[in-house]
């Protein structure tokens, strides 16, 4: 399919299906290929030299091994559940992961203000749309009337 149209008055040819701009590249259009890619080296260097930490209430499994010359620590790394995503990691597993924590920290000893962890949800239909957004209508309450608007004299 070709498309016939100009950009920008200077006649430059639209691109067209099938064209690349050089150095450009595409996303895959299925996003769990680029979890599967992203992973098989990880994948086998676990296989290889990874000892299991431990595992937390999403399935992400932790891992640690040796660490590269020259570092003095070892080296931590999360192998997560389904498609790969920073924020499915809990706040316990994440103190461990960035040498905050010598062991990962004990879920059981949360405060009882503390929240139980939640994933980023955006763009999924559990993401937070607050009252006027675009997404609900875009229909907000009237002010109260504390509000004067700035109108120049």
């Amino acid at each position: 399919m070709r498309l016939d149209v100009t950009l920008c008055r200077c006649n430059i040819p639209a691109r067209t299906e099938g064209y690349r701009e050089p150095g450009v590249t595409t996303a895959p259009a299925n996003r769990s290929e680029v979890g599967l890619m992203a992973t098989i080296g990880t994948l086998l260097k676990t296989w290889v030299a990874g000892n299991k930490v431990g595992e937390d209430a999403f399935g992400n499994r932790y891992y640690r091994g040796r660490g590269r010359s020259g570092y003095n620590r070892e080296r931590r790394w999360v192998l997560y559940k389904g498609i790969p995503e920073a924020s499915k990691v809990p706040p316990e597993w994440h103190a461990w992961l960035h040498y905050t924590t010598e062991a990962p920290l004990d879920a059981a000893d949360r405060h009882p203000w503390q929240k139980e962890h939640v994933p980023n949800l955006t763009g999924t239909r559990a993401a937070y749309v607050p009252p006027g957004s675009v997404l609900r209508g875009g229909k907000r309450r009237r002010n109260t009337g504390d509000y004067e608007p700035w109108t120049p004299q």
